[in-house]
This record gives structure tokens, sequence and C-alpha cells, in this order.
């Protein structure tokens, strides 16, 4: 069954300027899943335009109001739990399980949002001149335009505007063009909460036409702040535009996951959450495992245990029952991780479990023995299939983990904390979880990458930062003395 959607300007339903539509298929059978207006440069423009109509009024809006309608989008959006887990399956294959999880954690998200609206402050800042009262304020910044993916689509929407609204900003989402339908059910569920009309704007396009929607409302006056989650080539692009129009940007891209089982690991618990970051969403997350870098002391014994968990997972079409491993996104990603699983075979990787697909249901896979002369080394596999590198000792551990142009989450088991919490302090990611998986969010910490993993942070008071001015505002309280 297809889904027909719209976008949002403004406050009104609105097809693209000149009526055209492009469909997102199902990736198991083809089908059309959703059928969405394909904007033009246009459209965009009107987005742009409807949201700085909205931000005087939704800057000036008091913050417990704020609060309350984020509030209620919160409630909104939990009572779509199941209009978004048959979207997601539809449009990304994604099991239910996932769609669940991001449904529960984009409503947290949300709340937390609204429980920012009155920890937006400033300070005062002594001033050399006598009588000078000197305050830093943050106020908001403007037009915000949220980018999001495909592969976290409730959770990374929500993300691209809960903040900039709690903030006081209007917003533009320019929604994936691979779940336009579950990204038109976040709008669904802010509009459904009272939010004013033009303070949320809901933008889509075929895939041809991203560049130019996207570059026509960065280049817009009013828009002020740009965040984008999703590739590292598309980032650098986005980058690129960003500083043509000298607009701050906040990047969360591409990631190679480094998870360290040291030698004195508790074997049980660093299998659970291996399986857990590499597998869930098959793969397809920006935290997932992506390199299990074990000390050869256990080696042998921890492989042997996560190749038996990772064998029990279930595999199948979510549409047609439960399934741990659903559907990944497209073929695109089945040629990649075939060829990675061939590239690694042929240089001397041994194959622990799963192994190429013949269609978009990848089974779990592992390639034990990986060394840097194979792709899957340093290349992300945004796919159910995962490297085993086998190390001798901390400081080889620590190289490996660093060995790579992604820094955005890591992972370190050890019974030893003090041990574990000084590699952590060495090693290059945004994030790092102590005996704990790399797949891990909380809607009020401060996430984001280093090195080609992106840059800026989102989440609580760093969301604040991203998403406000900062000034320096004075008021005179005493008889100033000039010079002349």
């Amino acid at each position: 069954m297809t889904t027909d959607i719209q976008m949002l300007i403004g406050g009104q339903r609105r097809s693209a300027a000149n009526g055209a539509t492009f469909e997102r298929r199902n990736p198991l059978d083809g089908s059309v899943a959703t059928r969405a207006p394909a904007a033009t440069a246009d459209d965009a423009h009107a987005a742009a335009e409807a949201a700085a109509r909205a931000f005087p009024a939704w800057a000036a809006m008091g913050p417990g109001e704020r609060r309350d309608l984020l509030l209620k989008a919160a409630v909104s959006l939990e009572a779509k739990g199941e209009a978004f887990a048959r979207a997601m399956a539809s449009e990304t294959g994604a099991s239910a399980m996932w769609a669940g999880f991001n449904v529960h954690l984009a409503a947290g998200m949300l709340q937390e949002a609204a429980s920012l609206t009155t920890q937006i402050n400033g300070e005062l800042i002594p001033s050399n001149v006598p009588g000078s009262l000197a305050m830093a304020v943050r106020q908001p910044a403007g037009v915000v335009l949220g980018i999001a993916p495909w592969n976290a689509p409730i959770i990374l929407a929500v993300r691209a505007i809960a903040t900039p609204l709690a903030c006081g900003n209007t917003v533009i989402l320019k929604g994936s063009e691979l779940s336009p339908a579950t990204h038109g059910l976040i709008i669904e569920a802010l509009q459904e909460a009272g939010l004013p009309d033009g303070v949320v704007n809901f933008v889509t396009n075929a895939p041809a036409d991203a560049g130019a929607v996207v570059e026509a409302i960065v280049a817009h006056p009013a828009v002020r702040r740009v965040n984008f989650t999703g590739s590292t080539r598309v980032g650098r692009i986005i980058a690129q535009t960003c500083a043509k129009y000298l607009k701050p940007a906040v990047l969360e891209l591409g990631g190679k996951a480094p998870f360290l089982v040291l030698a004195d690991a508790d074997i049980d618990a660093a299998v659970q959450a291996a399986s857990f970051g590499a597998f869930a969403n098959s793969g397809q997350i920006c935290m997932s495992t992506e390199r299990i870098i074990v000390d050869n002391a256990i080696g042998d014994e921890f492989v042997a245990r996560l190749a038996a968990k990772a064998q029990s997972l279930p595999l199948g079409d979510p549409r047609k029952g439960p399934a741990v491993l659903g559907s990944v996104v497209d073929q695109s990603t089945v040629d990649r991780c075939n060829a990675l699983v061939d590239d690694a075979l042929a240089k001397g990787a041994k194959l622990v479990c799963g192994g190429k697909a013949d269609s978009t249901l990848i089974p779990a896979t592992l390639l034990d023995h990986v060394t840097p002369e194979m792709g899957i080394y340093s290349e992300e596999t945004f796919g159910p299939v995962k490297a085993i590198v086998r190390v001798n000792g901390d400081e080889e551990a620590i190289a490996i983990a660093n060995d790579n142009e992604f820094g955005l989450s890591s992972a370190i088991f050890s019974r030893d904390i003090a041990r574990a919490w000084q590699i952590a302090a060495r090693i290059e990611a945004g994030i790092c979880h102590i005996n704990g998986p790399t797949v891990h969010d909380e809607a009020q910490m401060p996430f984001g990458g280093v090195k080609n993993s992106g840059y800026g942070r989102f989440g609580g008071k760093a969301g604040i930062e991203a998403f406000t001015e900062l000034r320096w505002i004075t008021v005179q309280t005493a008889p100033r003395h000039y010079p002349f």
C-alpha cells in the first residue's frame, strides 16, 4: 500500500510548486512505499520565508509555553508508535524493535528539549570599566535547517529540530529521500501538539534535487544554523555550502567504531554488548560497532561465544513478523558488503559466521583475523558485516583503535576501570563507553565526533550552545570617564 504525503510550509500542506513527485520503494520487494513531493528551489525559499515570518513571535514566547508545546509533541509522537513501525518497515526494511526504540528515544528528546527552555541562561562578567554591568546573553539564532537521514529516522529528525525549537528558533526539516513518510509523521505529531504556523516546516525532495534544495535554504538570509547527520561524503558538501554562505553547522557524520576487548574483560558482558552494537538495525547506525579489537589472550573464546550469539539472531522481513535483523536499506549495501567479504577472504581473513547475501536480508557476519590490507579494516560497512582484529596487549589495541579516519563512538571492556579510563583518554573519538556498547544515546548527553566524523555537538547544554547566539551586552550604571 502506497502512502502519499505532502510538505508543510507556513502551516499549510503543500505539493511541490510544479506538482512533481518522487517514489520511495521498499528494499525487499520493490513495491512503492511512499510518494512524496519533489520540492523545487522555489519551495525551499517559501519554507525559509515561512520560518522567518514565524520567528519573532516564537522567539518572544515564554519558556513555559514553549515547554508545554514540546511536552504535548512528545505525547503525540509516542501515540504514533504503530504508524512509525509500519512506515519504517515499508520504507527502509527496519524491524519493529528498532522502530520502537526510535520512538521511545525521540519522545525523550522532546521531553529533554522541553526542560531546556528554562536553562538558556548567561553570566555576569567582571569588567575593568567602573560601573559597567557586563553580561553574556544567549538568544535564539533565527531559522535552523535540519537535515536528517533514514537509518534512525525518528531519533535523528527529532534531534535536528527539538533543541533548536526549545531555544526559540524556527525550523525547516528536510526529510530523507529514503524515509519521507516516517519524517512526515514527526511533523504531524508537532502539528497536533499545537505549534504555531511556520514554526516547523517540512520539505521533501527527489534525490537528484537535494543539492539545489539545500543550497536554496542555506542561502536564505534568515537561515542562521544548519545541522546535518549523514555520510562524511555528503557532510563535506554541506560544510562547503555552509562555508560559502558563512552559516555555522553541526555535522555528525560517518563512523567506524572500535570495540576493545582487553585481556581481563568480562567475556559474557562483552559478547552481549558487541552483538547489540554490531547488529542493531542490521549495523546501519553511525555508532555501530565496526571493528572488534580483541586481545589474543581471550580471542578464541570471545569469538566463539560472539559467533554463537550472532547466529541466533532472527533474520527476516519485518512486515511478516518479529526480526532483529531486517532488510538493509538497498541493494548497494548488499553489493558493498559482499565485496568487502570477498576482499577480506581473498587476503586471509576467516569467515566465522554469516557470509555473502543474495538479497537485502544479510545475515549477521563476522570476519576474524582482519588486517590493515583488507578494505573492511578501514571502510565503514554500514551493514551487519563486522571485522575482528586480534592484538597483543593494550598498546596495540589503542593503536588499532585510532588507525582510522573516523572518530565518533568507541567502547572498552575491562574489569580494571582505572586501566580502561586511562585508555579511554587516548582513544580518538567523541564518545567512549567503558563496559557498555558503542550504540548508546541519551537526549541530555553531548553527542558528536572528531576527525572525519564531523564537528559540533547535539544534546543538552551542548545543544543550547550550538543553536543560540552568544551576545555581549553591557549597562553603564555610573558616570564613565573618557580620554577626550
